[in-house]
């Protein structure tokens, strides 16, 4: 029997000479999914470095490390200042967070992460939380519906696609990821298809998982956590995200709002490591097309 891959990394090289890893150091993989990047950080630790592994789905335990030097959180990363509290830790040397859905989710059907099986309306990260796509599509007043597809899946159609859903499911409930894409598909251009499928499933499962305020949650309790010198690496993969990502950096928080001092000067509680964004080179997007959106951020804790 061929065994499935749970997830190939983004980004790993890059990721793992971004975070400046130190012999001794403490760090945070708060995405650890298949241990990709987790296996490469352990591999520069010493013998008292310590790596802390952090995944809402409890499917990515399978996957822990077996390594004393390792500690494995069943937690979203909402909650991170809080465990690293529980498990006495104060400050950290740095911190990873890859955003991308692992090929684990877009490959169990039964999730409902994908438009490429007839699955339920799912799209859970943490099985045991209430909120899921088909509450979405079938509760969602009309017009929050049509903004969450516009929000955060970026589509032109978005009110056409929420009136359409509104009156299907006043039929019958809409209970598959068939079934809602039977409703989309009149708005979606056929040379299109694949494209803004993957659009209207992102829109959801973000919705699902709560994604942005969770990520501001992480990046602002990253102050907290790590020490100056400390390195925060953040891969993303849509336009919302990096906006936030990028915002936190160059000003402390997600609006984005500059405080400058006496002589102009940015004030900020983190420094760019890269001034420019690193994305995938073309032969990392061959051999794993699902990076090829993939944005790397990578700051340093002043």
């Amino acid at each position: 029997m061929q065994q499935t891959i749970y997830h190939i990394p983004a980004l790993l090289e890059e990721c793992i000479n971004g975070l400046n890893i130190k012999s001794d150091g403490t760090y945070i993989d708060v995405t650890f999914g298949g241990g990709g990047h987790s296996r490469a950080i352990m591999s520069r630790l010493g013998e008292n470095g310590r790596l802390y592994g952090v995944d809402q789905d409890m499917d990515a335990y399978a996957n822990r490390l077996d390594d004393s030097r390792f500690t494995f959180v069943h937690s979203n990363f909402a909650f991170l200042k809080n465990f690293m509290r529980y498990y006495g830790v104060e400050k950290v040397d740095g911190i990873l967070a890859d955003l991308g859905v692992s090929f684990h989710h877009f490959d169990d059907a039964e999730r409902g992460f994908s438009f490429r099986a007839d699955a339920p309306l799912d799209m859970r990260m943490n099985r045991s939380a209430a909120l899921d796509a088909a509450h979405v599509v079938n509760d969602y007043e009309e017009s929050r519906l049509a903004e969450v597809l516009y929000l955060y899946g970026e589509l032109k159609q978005s009110r056409r696609m929420a009136a359409a859903l509104v009156k299907a499911r006043s039929q019958q409930p809409l209970a598959t990821t068939g079934q809602l894409i039977e409703v989309v598909r009149p708005f979606i251009k056929p040379a299109q298809e694949k494209k803004e499928l993957a659009q209207v499933f992102q829109a959801l499962r973000i919705e699902v998982n709560q994604e942005m305020d969770v990520l501001k949650r992480l990046l602002q309790q990253s102050l907290d956590l790590l020490g100056p010198g400390g390195r925060l690496v953040v891969i993303t993969y849509h336009s919302l995200e990096d906006r936030l990502v990028k915002n936190f950096i160059r000003s402390g928080n997600v609006e984005g709002n500059i405080e400058k001092d006496f002589f102009g000067r940015v004030n900020s509680p983190f420094k760019a490591v890269n001034n420019k964004v690193i994305v995938p080179c073309d032969e990392e997007v061959a051999a794993n097309p699902r990076s090829r959106s993939a944005k790397l951020r990578i700051a340093e804790r002043i």
